[in-house]
């Protein structure tokens, strides 16, 4: 039998839903191989992610304050040999992680494969079909070091209480939950307010809808929505990551843009519907253990270059209107199919 690594550090930098979905294989590595030490390298602000995973030593960066330039990687490398790690897995592929594994050329190095080329196809229209999740290819770099990780049993953190803060502004609203975070990082992703609102008006007549959102303009939009109508709350830039998390734990289903609130929810076990503009699940972005049916997409006879980017931040013009081709009705009906 193959001598497994006995510490392993595994290294993703960001985004939020990146980060995210690297949880529940964690939670699973620590199920199958309790015995071996795992370190996660990641920025400050998405260290919480991990909070609800016992027995891993979360490393938190801040490439601004401490790290920065290549001075910096040379003192992060530095640090890194400090924790006598057997194997790196570098779940990231960017510049700086290939700055680092220049500076750790001694400790085994294994890198993610993103599927550059097939999403290039996938976006230039010579081919549509569904590419490898990126839960999938991340596994895949744990199995280089010998760990078979199958998640053929979805893993999900233990329950735990509402936090203090957030029971007190939740205090009045009835279950069920329903989640509605209608924000991304690129108007492309972002279902027209109007629209939504339409949404809210019909599932907050039955149920409690808490709005997610970002501090600043997010929150001071959502505050307003929670305003016009009954049995909506804002909880936008009120509380901390981990409070957040929590949170959504307690939620019936979540409906998000293609965005990092679609993945927390899901690493949390929630039913999570997603919202697709110009970016399509085919390139891999589905939240962990959601059905493809929980994807609503845009109208691709009528937007026929969709998806026009990975990211959602290039599309030709007028494209931005592709996500406005999903019906209120449509979003209606499949969230209240999942209770």
């Amino acid at each position: 039998m193959r001598n497994l690594p006995r510490h392993i550090l595994v290294v993703r930098l960001s985004s939020l839903g990146d980060v995210a979905i690297l949880a529940p294989i964690l939670l699973e590595f620590k199920r199958k191989y309790p015995k071996r030490k795992i370190s996660v390298l990641t920025k400050n602000e998405f260290a919480p992610l991990f909070s609800f995973i016992e027995s891993i030593n979360i490393i938190p960066i801040d490439f601004k304050a401490d790290f920065r330039g290549l001075l910096g990687l040379v003192k992060l490398s530095l640090k890194i040999k400090t924790l006598k790690v057997d194997a790196i897995l570098d779940l990231h592929n960017v510049l700086r992680t290939k700055i680092l594994k220049l500076l750790l050329n001694n400790i085994p190095f294994r890198v993610i494969n993103k599927g550059r080329d097939e999403k290039k196809q996938l976006i230039q229209g010579k081919i549509f079909h569904q590419l490898d999740l990126t839960i999938e290819r991340y596994i895949r770099v744990f199995a280089d070091f010998g760990f078979n990780l199958s998640m053929k049993e979805p893993a999900f953190p233990p329950p735990k209480k509402l936090p203090p803060r957030v029971t007190k502004m939740l205090k009045g609203y009835k279950k069920p939950y329903i989640g509605i975070a209608p924000f991304a990082a690129h108007g492309s992703k972002i279902y027209p307010l109007l629209k939504m609102e339409k949404v809210i008006s019909a599932l907050s007549k039955t149920n409690t809808v808490i709005l997610f959102g970002a501090k600043g303009n997010e929150s001071k939009i959502t505050q307003r929505i929670s305003r016009e109508f009954s049995n909506v709350v804002s909880v936008a830039g009120r509380f901390a990551l981990d409070e957040e998390l929590i949170l959504m734990s307690h939620l019936s289903v979540m409906l998000s843009m293609d965005s990092g609130n679609a993945h927390m929810a899901a690493m949390m076990g929630i039913n999570v519907v997603t919202l697709w503009g110009v970016t399509h699940p085919y390139a891999g972005f589905i939240p962990y253990n959601q059905p493809m049916d929980n994807c609503l997409m845009a109208d691709r006879e009528r937007f026929p270059k969709v998806p026009t980017s990975v990211y959602g931040d290039k599309y030709p013009k007028g494209y931005e209107k592709a996500i406005w081709t999903i019906s209120e009705q449509d979003i209606i009906e499949v969230i209240t199919k999942k209770f």
